[in-house]
């Protein structure tokens, strides 16, 4: 037999919530019920037994700051449907904003399927979030105990960030302590430095020549015990992360087949978007729902700014990260289409045009359960040769010069039984091979099926039979 449906509405505050449950459907004369209740944990479980013993079998609730979280985790699993509403979804709809009657508005429009609740992880990816966050909010108190020490230091006349590249590494750490002790000879700690910092100990004396206080120090103390501590946490918490992905670490080990995305970054982005894509429908909808798609707004017929919405923040700064991190690496698509984007809207814009692209990557990575496959850095020419070639005929045109276009000969190359020599394709002639073998990696322009540049896949491909027909423009 089919449960009788019961809807409820709650909402949620900081030290109460107000629920309603509504009367089931064709038994209008039970009529409807509301309570208030305490978000002290006893409290919200004597809501769950009576919400229980009201035959409650789905509920709706508003997504109110961190209020929400504590109520869902005791609901979870208990009724056979849970939603959670985002608040402008709600606002959007016309009724009342009193605490009762908002808590029926919210149970009769779950009652109506008006409601579209939003997603909310299982319990083993939402913990996962609460770490890789914890240890994004660790980094953040990191650097501002940092600029606090630099700050300090150009206070007390100490320039070691004029001479060193970074001021806690380990000469600087060290010459810091030295601070804090009370040493007084410049040239003394000068000596600390390592590496090629041993170079610039002339400069590492005049800038350790500073006027530190008593009082300049014991600050400077406190500040690095603070660094100290923080680093510990840091690592702490990394550690117990890398504990907690084993489970995922298959989508994390394909995440990291994607030029700019490091091993941290894989763990992000599991704990921000999950491992099952299906929960977003398509790749757009990620996007959107990580705020890395353009605005949409318009009204009266006129187009406002496309600036991308607040949205996911953590998604947001990973992959702007990672997209900056891609966009420097050698001979990639992805670096590719950073330059070509950035030569039409600016650098900014086209970090975030390719972190968008990067969503659509990894959704596609995770959803077919697929690595990532380098396409190469001129893969968008080679797609569109015809077009790329007719542009850059028609500029060379404009600025006077007749372009005759020639299809390039092709390298032969014969295998016999001893290896001959490869030709100069200009000259016909052999070429010596050189003592030493050139360092790099080996080329893979055969294997891409793409032309070689490097003469050294000197077998036909097939992007030779795409070469396109030699002729005259004007």
């Amino acid at each position: 037999m089919k449960p009788i449906r019961r809807c409820c509405g709650i909402d949620v505050h900081k030290n109460s919530v107000t629920v309603c449950v509504l009367a089931p459907v064709g038994q209008a004369q039970l009529g409807i019920k509301k309570r208030k209740f305490r978000t002290f944990t006893r409290d919200l479980k004597q809501m769950r037994a009576w919400l229980k013993n009201c035959g409650v079998t789905e509920i709706a609730m508003e997504s109110t700051g961190q209020y929400w979280r504590p109520l869902w985790n005791l609901l979870e699993g208990e009724f056979s449907k849970l939603i959670l509403v985002n608040p402008q979804h709600i606002k959007g709809l016309n009724g009342y904003k009193t605490d009762p009657k908002d808590a029926q508005w919210i149970a009769d429009l779950l009652e109506n399927g008006k409601l579209k609740g939003s997603w909310v992880p299982p319990r083993p990816i939402r913990e996962l979030r609460d770490l890789t966050r914890q240890r994004v909010h660790t980094l953040e108190d990191l650097n501002r105990a940092k600029n606090r020490i630099e700050q300090l230091c150009q206070t007390g006349n100490i320039k070691v960030s004029s001479v060193a590249s970074d001021l806690f590494g380990a000469s600087g750490r060290r010459m810091l302590e030295e601070i804090v002790k009370g040493q007084r000879d410049a040239g003394w700690m000068a000596d600390y430095a390592k590496g090629r910092l041993r170079d610039k100990r002339g400069d590492l004396a005049l800038a350790l020549d500073g006027t530190f206080t008593g009082e300049q120090r014991w600050l400077l103390q406190r500040e690095l015990e603070q660094v100290k501590w923080l680093e510990q946490q840091v690592q702490t918490l990394e550690e117990e992360i890398e504990r907690r992905v084993g489970p995922f670490s298959d989508a994390i080990l394909r995440l990291m087949t994607i030029p700019g995305i490091d091993r941290k970054t894989a763990w992000t982005i599991v704990a921000e978007l999950g491992v099952d894509m299906a929960v977003f429908g398509d790749a757009r909808h990620l996007a959107s729902w990580a705020g890395l798609c353009p605005g949409n707004r318009e009204s009266g017929g006129k187009r406002f700014s496309g600036r991308v919405r607040k949205a996911n923040r953590y998604v947001k700064r990973a992959l702007c990260q990672s997209a900056w991190a891609a966009s420097h690496t050698k001979n990639t698509y992805l670096a590719a289409f950073y330059r070509r984007m950035c030569v039409r809207k600016g650098s900014p814009k086209a970090i975030m045009a390719l972190a968008h692209h990067l969503v659509i990557v990894i959704y596609q990575v995770l959803s077919r359960k697929e690595n990532y496959v380098e396409l190469g850095s001129d893969y968008y020419d080679q797609r569109n040769k015809p077009r790329m070639v007719a542009h850059l005929v028609k500029r060379l045109s404009k600025l006077g010069y007749v372009v005759e276009l020639r299809e390039t000969p092709l390298p032969t190359v014969e295998v016999g039984p001893e290896q001959s020599a490869p030709r100069d394709i200009a000259s016909d002639t052999p070429q010596v091979p050189t003592g030493a073998k050139k360092r790099g990696r080996p080329c893979k322009c055969k294997d891409r099926g793409i032309i070689c540049k490097h003469r050294t896949s000197l077998g036909v491909n097939s992007l030779h039979s795409q070469t396109v027909e030699a002729g005259e423009f004007s």
